[in-house]
């Protein structure tokens, strides 16, 4: 098991930024490649981000390219979604979860390739 806690959603402004954080509990944090993934009311559940167990490669959804970005801290079992430039489509609940599968760009995106999932933090973009 690794249990994974998300926190620093809010409600920010159009143009605004926020940075997510993911805790996991455990010591083979480093085994995992980590990912972001957001739910808007009424839509599936997406890809935004991911990053692999090293930090040395990063995948990112169209939507957030150049706006967000994923980093991880091993040393304190934890990944990180900055978020800048946001726009009232990026609302939504944000998840994010682990892997042990080696990613690719199929692997990245799809939902059953994660282990783990966190319950998620609310983040609420105003126009």
């Amino acid at each position: 098991q690794v249990p994974l806690v998300e926190s620093g959603g809010g409600l920010v402004q159009a143009g605004g930024s926020l940075r997510l954080s993911c805790a996991a509990s455990g010591r083979t944090f480093s085994m995992y490649s980590m990912g972001w993934f957001r739910q808007a009311p009424g839509k599936e559940r997406e890809f935004v981000a991911a990053i692999n167990r090293s930090g040395g490669r990063t995948y990112y959804a169209d939507s957030v390219k150049g706006r967000f970005t994923i980093s991880r801290d091993n040393a304190n079992n934890t990944v990180y979604l900055q978020m800048g430039s946001l726009k009232p489509e990026d609302m939504a609940v944000y998840y994010c979860a682990a892997t042990r599968a080696q990613l690719n760009t199929i692997v990245v995106v799809t939902k059953r390739s994660y282990d783990y999932w966190g319950q998620g933090t609310q983040v609420t973009v105003s126009s």
